[in-house]
């Protein structure tokens, strides 16, 4: 969630209610347990969590009878009343509480809040109360318990969790919440859980063998299997297609390169945290690169450039490490080893706008095509509190470009939120969050502007006057990496991709051993007109075959008797559950051809 979402968020009522929800909550852990020792309780998107210290691991029963006690709890409508006090007076009200009395102590020196987060202010201390419950906290809540409706939330799961995420720091137990403004939200909620695990990419590409990991390879290198292959190369298809009627030249580039490379460009300094560590060789040190962008600009810079020859759009899918931290690895959404829709635009500052559209209009061609119908376009900005750290420092240039940017995106009418301190470490950026069909958000593509890496390479281009200008250059990955999107698919189709990504296009199912010639003739045919298929020819009775093609969520089916046999026919069964009887085999081929050539949604 970003910065200027989360603002928003804490501003709400719903925000209110979950922050309230956790407290009711704690009273009903601290009931149970009287001994218990309790941390923070914050909202979060979706609901909300408390951390114990308890004497015994909790159970699902306890989890219902903490939901039990809670739903008594709001039902007596108790006032939330904040009071201001000192340090000495708060830690007095929580003297048997040894982590609030930590938290009190970092408020007290000024430098943490309530939740351990690092403050510029020395804050005031507060506490709320409501009914037998008191707790340090800052706010905001309801008014009362009563705008808590008992019907409206549910305790989801407990996990552990290191106090202050510190794997030095006890183990305590979170218990997980969500709370909705009414049962009716909740019910939703619920629901799109559920979807949602159905949706999991990590289950449908074990289900639908795409792919895998290995602890011998490593977490968060995924093997690709034949039908993830496949998923792959049509992509990449896809994308060939689209940029080079845009006009881009395709490269490619090693995955190792000299220290020096990355000392040069300047990601080292930024970025060495997420970069694997080096290999030394004969006194030199390689890096697996995290990035292209390096490369590319050496290939702008292998020779002498003219205005004549930009725009120059060099692309490539090239596959990159980055050593994501452990616990933040997630299926294919957060790898170590990924595929990156890649290219950098070497633009004048007059094409500039119409480059940086182009690429907006590219994002809009491929929402449109996988049905993405809702999206967000945000503008991440710099921090100037983040100069010479976070971001290159150089104001001047950082607001010209943000400006730039701003420009282009009015002036092309396209819509876009502003986000402060989320922008690349050299230049502005377009982020964009989609959202799949049952609601899930994903971070995806990015145009990103840089402005730092043309003057560390010196990289030129001679004007029409004959004097050098340095380029300006647009980063972007409308298709972000085969990984992210491979599993953004996955989900956001349930594993039914349409005829022309789907790795099995056709099955073909003999009724009996007496049809199997007739099946690989069919077979065959099928693969002449570049169709995907095989013929089911196990022993397995015709049902059994069918149900088989369904779980692997094959679009088409066709099945063939001594009837369609005689006949140079086939009866198709669609994934969607229709049928059509005794058709002639062209007329399929022509149907099938028809969709995969226009990569159609439909079947």
């Amino acid at each position: 969630m970003s910065q200027q979402i989360q603002e928003k968020y804490e501003e709400s009522h719903l925000y209110k209610i979950r922050h309230s929800a956790a407290h009711v909550m704690a009273q009903a852990v601290l009931e149970m347990f009287p001994e218990a020792k309790y941390t923070i309780g914050p909202p979060v998107e979706n609901g909300f969590y408390y951390d114990f210290d308890l004497p015994r691991n909790l159970t699902p029963e306890d989890l219902e009878k903490i939901e039990k006690r809670m739903r008594q709890i709001v039902q007596g409508k108790h006032e939330f009343k904040k009071t201001v006090l000192s340090a000495e007076e708060a830690k007095k009200i929580f003297a048997d509480q040894p982590y609030k009395i930590e938290l009190i102590e970092g408020l007290e020196q000024g430098g943490f809040d309530e939740y351990g987060n690092p403050l510029k202010e020395k804050p005031e201390i507060s506490i709320y109360q409501h009914d037998s419950f008191t707790d340090l906290c800052r706010g905001p809540h309801v008014e009362s318990t009563k705008e808590i409706k008992p019907d409206a939330f549910k305790l989801m799961n407990v996990a552990g969790a290191y106090w202050r995420g510190d794997e030095n720091n006890k183990m305590l137990q979170r218990i997980y919440g969500t709370a909705w403004e009414n049962a009716q939200q909740l019910k939703d909620y619920l629901h799109q859980l559920e979807e949602a695990k159905k949706r999991d990419h990590r289950k449908l590409g074990k289900e639908l063998e795409i792919f895998i990991f290995d602890d011998e390879v490593g977490p968060g290198l995924p093997l690709w299997l034949p039908n993830g292959g496949i998923i792959i190369e049509e992509l990449e298809k896809l994308a060939k297609e689209m940029e080079e009627k845009a006009g881009y030249q395709r490269v490619r580039t090693p995955v190792v390169s000299k220290e020096d490379l990355f000392l040069h460009s300047g990601h080292l300094p930024y970025y060495a945290e997420s970069m694997y560590p080096p290999m030394e060789l004969e006194g030199v040190k390689y890096y697996v690169k995290p990035m292209n962008c390096p490369m590319h600009h050496k290939i702008f810079g292998s020779k002498l450039r003219s205005y004549r020859d930009l725009p120059i759009r060099l692309a490539e899918y090239g596959t990159c490490y980055r050593y994501e931290k452990s616990g933040e690895l997630f299926g294919l959404m957060r790898v170590r080893s990924m595929q990156m829709n890649d290219a950098h635009m070497y633009v004048t500052e007059e094409q500039f706008e119409q480059e940086f559209l182009a690429v907006i209009d590219l994002y809009l061609k491929y929402f449109d095509l996988f049905g993405i119908e809702k999206y967000v376009m945000r503008f991440s900005k710099h921090s100037k509190a983040g100069l010479g750290k976070k971001y290159v420092d150089n104001e001047r240039l950082w607001n010209k470009t943000e400006e730039m940017v701003r420009r282009a995106m009015i002036n092309g009418d396209v819509p876009f939120v502003e986000v402060e301190d989320e922008a690349a470490f050299y230049g502005p950026k377009i982020d964009v969050q989609i959202w799949s069909v049952i609601g899930r958000e994903f971070s995806l593509a990015t145009n990103q502007v840089d402005f730092a890496q043309p003057a560390r390479f010196d990289l030129k281009y001679t004007n029409k006057d004959g004097q050098e200008e340095m380029p300006l250059c647009i980063h972007r990955a409308p298709l972000s990496t085969h990984e992210r999107m491979v599993g953004f698919l996955l989900e956001h189709y349930a594993g039914n991709f349409p005829v022309w990504l789907s790795p099995e296009q056709v099955r073909v199912i003999p009724i009996t051993d007496g049809q199997n010639e007739y099946a690989e003739k069919i077979t065959a045919q099928l693969r002449e007109n570049g169709i995907r298929c095989h013929a089911d020819l196990s022993a397995q009775r015709m049902n059994a075959k069918i149900r088989s093609a369904q779980l692997m969520k094959v679009p088409y089916m066709l099945v063939v008797g001594d009837n369609e046999m005689k006949a140079g026919q086939v009866s198709l069964r669609a994934r969607d559950g229709s049928q059509q009887n005794n058709i002639p085999l062209g007329d399929f081929i022509a149907r099938a051809r028809d969709r995969i050539a226009r990569r159609a949604a439909e079947l």
